[in-house]
């Protein structure tokens, strides 16, 4: 059996982002949490392709995830997305568009899968503005639970209503007042008997961080980016440096207002 090339600390990360431990991880393999720790490491070769195929259809990522110099042209297939949806003041690439990407609900789910860029994560506020009379938000939180990042999900929409919200205390044209007024009722609408799943504080047995941030690497990292994060990012256990600002400012860039 030929093993793929290193690819542990991606799978580390991934394992990571989804919020499973070594140990739920190794049970799905077939292996024992230390000969896990061993290849996520490095140290023991790599994994097999039946033990990435089973890690590719659990956490439902495409191969070229772990494909070298494959990472940049996955942004820019999301970039070029979410300029197209909703948030034109992104640069376009020159690349075809992604079958993945054709819809706003597609380019929405596949940031909050895979985009390692802050500034794209929060261009889903335009995003959603634009197209919020169209999307579903209850099928993409269902696709984004499927994936174990339901919390991601309801951090995001939480944060984008903020953002929404103060800018819509501005004076603005009658077209941006109306998306906004549109955007805030269904954002709200949707969110609010959500609010009520925010994970709670146990001390016995918290919940794991979701690490939405690439750079969160370690313990240390993991806790630095919580103490730092926003009120939004504690109430959902979501690991992250972005803030409604960040979305406030796209929101703004969007418009041509920055």
């Amino acid at each position: 059996m030929n093993a793929l090339p290193p690819i542990g600390p991606k799978i580390r990360a991934l394992r990571q982002e989804r919020g499973w431990t070594q140990a739920r991880l190794a049970a799905l393999l077939g292996i024992t949490q230390g000969y896990l720790s061993q290849l996520e490491r490095g140290d023991a070769g790599s994994f097999t392709a039946e033990q990435l195929l089973l890690i590719l259809r659990q956490f439902n990522v495409p191969i070229d995830r772990f494909l070298p110099g494959k990472g940049a042209e996955v942004s820019s297939q999301i970039q070029n997305a979410l300029a197209r949806t909703g948030a034109p003041h992104l640069v376009e690439a020159e690349l075809l568009p992604s079958e993945k990407l054709r819809s706003a609900a597609d380019t929405i789910r596949e940031t909050l899968v895979s985009a390692d860029s802050a500034r794209q994560i929060a261009a889903l506020a335009p995003v959603v503005v634009e197209n919020a009379g169209r999307l579903n938000l209850t099928r993409l939180r269902a696709e984004l639970a499927a994936l174990g990042l339901e919390r991601r999900f309801g951090w995001a929409v939480e944060s984008i209503l903020e953002a929404v919200k103060r800018e819509s205390e501005l004076v603005l044209p009658r077209e941006w007042r109306l998306k906004y007024r549109r955007a805030v009722a269904a954002l709200d609408n949707f969110i609010s008997p959500l609010i009520l799943f925010a994970p709670t504080e146990n001390p016995d047995r918290p919940t794991p961080h979701d690490l939405l941030d690439p750079d969160i690497t370690g313990v240390e990292a993991l806790n630095e980016t919580v103490a730092n994060s926003s009120e939004t990012a504690r109430k959902w256990r979501v690991a992250t440096r972005i803030e409604t600002d960040d979305f406030v400012r796209a929101l703004r860039a969007a418009r041509g207002a920055d």
